[in-house]
């Protein structure tokens, strides 16, 4: 009985979830995804790099600057697949 509501409820908000899905996100999201992502993996970076040097500075220099990097490359890697037409459910 619940998953007939809730496949009901799918069924009955497919048409505005699909409108919702079929315009592209905004840059601010892209934003936010690229820095939650970017905070996870450069603690994995810096610890990482801890590991391997043995050193916090170095560590955190290396972290730091992967951070900046990746950040611009992820935001950048999002705005052109969200242009990329492959794969979306066509209208």
């Amino acid at each position: 009985m619940i998953l007939d509501q809730i496949f009901l409820q799918r069924d009955k908000d497919k048409s505005k979830s699909y409108q919702k899905d079929k315009t592209s996100e905004k840059p601010m999201r892209s934003i936010v995804k690229a820095l939650s992502w970017r905070l996870v993996g450069t603690l994995d970076t810096l610890f990482v790099s801890y590991l391997l040097t043995g050193e916090w500075l170095l560590a955190t220099s290396i972290a730091s600057i992967d951070f900046l990097t990746k950040l611009i490359l992820y935001f950048a890697h999002e705005r052109i697949w969200n242009k990329i037409n492959w794969g979306k459910t066509a209208s």
